[in-house]
């Protein structure tokens, strides 16, 4: 963790690449990082929230490919990777029952719309991400592509936030 000093005042190159275990999409870590220097920490995870939610589809996609499902086992050292073990923490408490129903949830889901269920895990016990999922099968297209850019931008808000003391 970095201070907003040196979040401010690094190279570009570090901080682009910081940003970017935030969020995958193309362009989000650039855009941010050009709005260097922030003056506090809630200016800089309001601009990350922005950014995220003003992608396109298309980057909101490639954001996507970088997030495991909800409720697996995530592998490796990355930023990423440890992102998402830290933020679905509470998954691992699941009962089998839960666990299970979340399975069988992410294969229903990804067949439907064809990628990842995405939420914010941080926060939800197990149980309430399930009874997301489910409602958020019966969404249609568009209202589903708007809370899955949501979703992102409030994960991205997270470990934004994660990256710097306040």
């Amino acid at each position: 963790m970095a201070s907003l000093d040196q979040f401010n005042s690094g190279p570009a190159d570090r901080t682009v690449e910081s940003l970017r275990s935030c969020n995958a999409a193309a362009r989000f870590a650039a855009e941010v990082a050009a709005g260097r220097p922030y003056p506090d920490v809630e200016t800089l995870v309001r601009r990350a929230g922005e950014v995220s939610r003003a992608l396109s589809w298309d980057e909101v996609s490639m954001a996507l490919a970088a997030h495991p499902r909800i409720g697996d086992r995530v592998d490796g050292t990355s930023a990423e990777a440890e992102s998402s073990r830290r933020e679905q923490a509470a998954m691992g408490g699941a009962d089998d029952g839960t666990r299970g129903a979340l399975v069988e949830g992410n294969r229903a889901y990804e067949e439907r719309f064809g990628h990842v269920f995405l939420i914010r895990a941080a926060g939800r016990s197990p149980e309430e991400v399930l009874g997301e999922l489910r409602r958020r099968l019966d969404a249609d297209e568009d209202a589903e592509r708007a809370e899955v850019t949501e979703q992102l931008a409030q994960i991205t808000e997270l470990r934004v936030r994660g990256l710097v003391d306040a």
